[in-house]
């Protein structure tokens, strides 16, 4: 059985769907009752390949909110993620992804320090980020999406922001050995890691976000930050594909000009209909189809039977990795979302 932890966009978002959670007591609660509130399994999934190999899971909402980060209760944030694990592993699942901000606090505040949470001991190799598949997946959006603008990438400038994170590098990996690509923009905050990466890769121009956005052909959003980053689309060049991998995904509110193409980075379309509820709730276009790529890794995992915490740690994943994650993806009939 797999296991996807989630969490909802805000406290607005959560007051909203308390209701189809099956938890209408909750609807009108503030931010300290949600930090206070336990994880709880809310769905159950069924998932069939193409293959025909149907597999078992189910949703664990882990109560966190982007609020907490903002609002300083890290304490708060970071509980919510390791009892969401110790709920997966009490219910028997096998490998579970941790979706949104769940990966994000777990490696930013170390938390695989913190192995005992009250009588379960935390086997880590039950856990993935699903940020290879993620990584795969932008990767292939930025193949496949970019010769439908005629944008050439024999000739692009590629602009990551974020490229220091986990997901980041390894898309800056891939596009350095697997594509021709002409410039790549590296953008992140932290510029120690910026030249590290900028020498294990080669190549790179290390830039601030202002600077490079104007010379982009190609934007790659995968900063982790708790809330959408604003960007004038007046900066941007006259045909420009931004892919906005962030969570939750609002760059296409935020710029709308002609010209300008805004792409839902990470999300995978799957070839058939998933039972399932969840997607509805965090409002997918076409919710028995489209998913993010971290959870569909962790059904990857379980089609597979591959037991391990494929993704793990920060800047470990390789192109190999990313290879391997993409054959099973395409093996069981899921493909990258294009609109």
């Amino acid at each position: 059985m797999f296991g996807l932890i989630g969490h909802l966009t805000s406290l607005e978002h959560a007051q909203s769907v308390a209701k189809e959670l099956g938890y209408p007591e909750y609807a009108d609660q503030g931010l300290d009752f949600w930090c206070s509130a336990p994880p709880q399994i809310v769905d159950d999934i069924t998932v069939t390949s193409v293959t025909g190999q149907k597999i078992q899971g189910k949703y664990v909402e882990s109560c966190f909110l982007p609020e907490m980060l903002a609002t300083r209760r890290i304490k708060a944030a970071t509980r919510k993620v390791v009892n969401a694990m110790a709920h997966a592993q009490k219910h028997g699942i096998n490998i579970t992804a941790l979706g949104g901000f769940s990966s994000i606090i777990f490696e930013n505040f170390n938390l695989q320090q913190i192995q005992q949470i009250r009588n379960v001991k935390l086997e880590f190799e039950r856990f993935t980020t699903g940020n290879t598949h993620t990584a795969y997946i932008i990767c292939k959006q930025v193949e496949q999406a970019a010769p439908k603008l005629n944008i050439e990438l024999s000739k692009a400038t590629v602009a990551v922001c974020g490229a220091t994170g986990d997901i980041g590098s390894a898309v800056c990996r891939w596009l350095n050995s697997r594509t021709d690509v002409a410039d790549l923009l590296l953008i992140a905050r932290n510029q120690e890691r910026l030249q590290d990466l900028q020498a294990e890769l080669g190549r790179g121009k290390i830039m601030d976000l202002n600077e490079a956005l104007p010379q982009a052909d190609i934007v790659v959003w995968v900063a982790s930050m708790p809330k959408g980053m604003e960007i004038d689309p007046l900066v941007l060049k006259p045909t420009c594909l931004l892919i906005d991998g962030g969570y939750p995904k609002n760059l296409s509110t935020q710029i709308q000009r002609s010209g300008v193409h805004v792409l839902k980075g990470g999300i995978v379309e799957h070839s058939l209909d998933i039972e399932w509820k969840i997607m509805s709730i965090v409002n997918m276009d076409s919710p028995a189809r489209h998913l993010f790529a971290c959870f569909a890794e962790s059904m990857l995992l379980e089609f597979e039977r591959w037991y391990t915490n494929f993704s793990w740690g920060r800047n470990r994943i390789t192109v190999e990795k990313m290879d391997e994650i993409g054959r099973v993806s395409l093996k069981h009939g899921f493909r990258p979302l294009l609109v």
